[in-house]
């Protein structure tokens, strides 16, 4: 299983899903999706957004009651991710484990992966 997130992440995720469909109306398709994008302070920033339909070529995989779609450009970089959500006095948010990742910057979004990583850019 390429992404594998936590109950609290899942919950946390559906919350979100259950929000966009009162604005939006229902969706079958209605996940969130997961991606890496050039960028960030290490090299690579994590993607993480709510989908009304999956994008051509994306890899579906469904956990607990949530769909998840995966750009299939970074499926290797995110295959065995735990994605686990964090709220406590000082911080919340979602935190990314990843095995594939060499290093990964203070803000825990950025990351770099061995030789292939791209130029960093400074946090904002």
């Amino acid at each position: 299983m390429p992404v594998v997130l936590t109950e609290v992440a899942e919950l946390k995720l559906r919350t979100f899903i259950q929000a966009s469909n009162k604005e939006n109306g229902p969706s079958d398709d209605r996940g969130i999706r997961i991606s890496v994008n050039d960028g960030g302070c290490s090299g690579y920033s994590y993607g993480l957004d709510i989908a009304t339909e999956p994008k051509e070529g994306d890899i579906l995989q469904q956990q607990g009651k949530l769909r998840v779609y995966i750009d299939s450009s970074s499926a290797s970089l995110l295959e065995g991710v735990v994605i686990d959500y964090v709220d406590s006095l000082i911080e919340s948010g979602f935190k990314f484990s990843n095995p594939n990742a060499s290093s990964s910057c203070g803000c825990g979004q950025s990351f770099s992966a061995g030789d292939c990583t791209p130029a960093a850019q400074p946090c904002t």
